[in-house]
């Protein structure tokens, strides 16, 4: 055991960064604590797209599993990852329900944007693309895609509805689905108010045994362990390998590149902010506020997208909770091992998470999920604290970050707010004569993003 302990010891650095073994396995748990959300609200998000419930649980908690052990036995970064909150709701409600999309040539966007990730992680494209795009837009859209998540939250909780007057106004709340997705959202408000770090996972976990016991006394439309269309992790076989399937037929699609960028992008900048985050708390960075052998942290988090498109699951990402078990002491990429075997073992546990899948209303035709929204809703919350750093002196940052906000949440398209917000950055910096400080890489940006629109509403419309 002791010899063990050496080795162990010697492949992480583990005293060398002033951490022990038991510190990283407690600083692991902690992390897939605060992820465990992930596996039942991906799950039932993508589920949306025709996918079955069961294969998306079990890709995405493989993937996780993967992604996390190679960031850390090959980066050795207390970072676990898993299929990202944000760029999910793109694949379901842009590219699938929005623009038509099968969900396997969603995949095969996904796969596509992983291969081209990994090749800009072993090339020094990568800083360049980083430095390309103005601090202000990346705040700014970082925030929109929390504005946005927040928003499908609110919807998939029956809180928010369309509405055919006003587009959108304020559902029955005396629904008991929307009434339990209520009680959910003010549980995990809450808990997160008390500084509770799970507050996410308790809050699933109890509105859902909530949801089960209500429905087991009579009250309608509420959540059970055992849906009919919940599936089993087996249920793998139907999407292993159909991204490959796909290609040629999304290929075939002009507007499928600006798709693949947008995967691409915000993956990218995504992992570029999580990185650095949890970098400066596990103490990563060099002198000049550089991390630390980034290369390889970029290719784990690359590698486990291509893997998670092939099993079947949105893009895979750095998760910003690993500042969790960074705060409980992580230090290593053993913290992330332990993830990694931990999302491996929920396999065992898949029937537990029925109770997280959708229930259909005939009555009102709609879905509601309100075991998963608050999830959302807490998630979407937090990811626009980035907004306090935005310079608000700058007319231009300021008016290119609202449009990229507004246009997210009001053409329900986090890949339209990106691009409008880019192309007003672009125009407002050369109407005010600053053309010399536009990075070359946003003019290109700028432009295939023109173009895209120009395509879809014209030759294409």
């Amino acid at each position: 055991m002791s010899k063990l302990k050496g080795k162990l010891d010697s492949f992480f650095k583990i005293s060398e960064r002033g951490s022990t073994i038991l510190r990283e396995l407690i600083g692991g748990l902690v992390i897939f604590l605060a992820m465990l959300y992930i596996l039942p609200v991906n799950a039932g998000m993508l589920s949306k797209t025709g996918m079955s419930f069961g294969a998306v649980f079990a890709a995405t908690a493989i993937a996780a599993a993967l992604a996390s052990i190679i960031m850390g036995v090959y980066a050795n970064y207390p970072i676990a990852l898993a299929s990202g909150m944000g760029i999910n709701a793109f694949f379901t409600y842009t590219v699938c329900l929005g623009m038509g999309f099968s969900w396997e040539e969603a995949l095969a966007a996904v796969l596509i944007s992983g291969v081209i990730f990994l090749v800009i992680s072993l090339t020094p494209l990568r800083k360049k693309l980083i430095n390309s795009i103005p601090k202000d837009l990346k705040l700014a859209i970082g925030a929109g895609i929390g504005f946005f998540v927040a928003f499908i939250g609110l919807k998939n909780a029956g809180i928010i509805v369309t509405d055919a007057d006003t587009a959108v106004a304020l559902g029955d709340l005396s629904h008991p689905a929307a009434l339990l997705g209520l009680f959910g959202i003010a549980l995990v408000i809450i808990l997160f108010a008390t500084k509770n770090r799970f507050a996410v996972i308790i809050s699933i976990v109890v509105t859902g045994a909530l949801g089960v016991i209500l429905g087991l006394i009579g009250v309608p439309h509420m959540p059970t362990f055992q849906p009919e269309d919940m599936g089993a992790v087996s249920d793998i076989s139907s999407t292993f390998g159909k991204a490959f399937s796909a290609i040629p037929s999304l290929l075939a699609k002009p507007e499928a590149y600006a798709i693949i960028f947008t995967f691409l992008f915000v993956d990218f900048f995504d992992t570029s902010g999580t990185l650095v985050a949890v970098g400066h708390d596990a103490g990563l960075l060099d002198e000049e506020g550089e991390l630390v052998g980034d290369k390889k942290a970029f290719m784990a988090d690359s590698v486990g997208t291509v893997a998670g498109a092939v099993l079947g699951t949105s893009t895979v990402t750095s998760f910003v909770e690993s500042t969790a078990g960074v705060q409980s002491g992580a230090r290593t990429g053993l913290s992330a091992v332990t993830v990694g075997v931990l999302f491996l073992l929920s396999l065992l546990i898949y029937p537990l998470f029925g109770f997280a899948s959708g229930i259909f209303d005939p009555d009102t035709e709609i879905v509601y999920s309100p075991v998963t929204a608050m999830a959302l809703v807490f998630v979407g919350s937090l990811m626009i604290k980035s907004l306090k750093n935005l310079d608000w002196d700058n007319p231009i940052s300021v008016t290119s970050g609202f449009v990229t906000i507004i246009m997210m949440l009001l053409a329900y398209s986090i890949a339209e707010g990106i691009a409008f917000g880019i192309i007003v950055y672009v125009l407002m910096m050369l109407a005010s004569g600053k053309y010399k400080e536009i990075n070359p890489g946003m003019y290109v940006i700028a432009g295939l993003f023109i173009i895209n629109l120009v395509l879809r509403f014209t030759v294409l419309s």
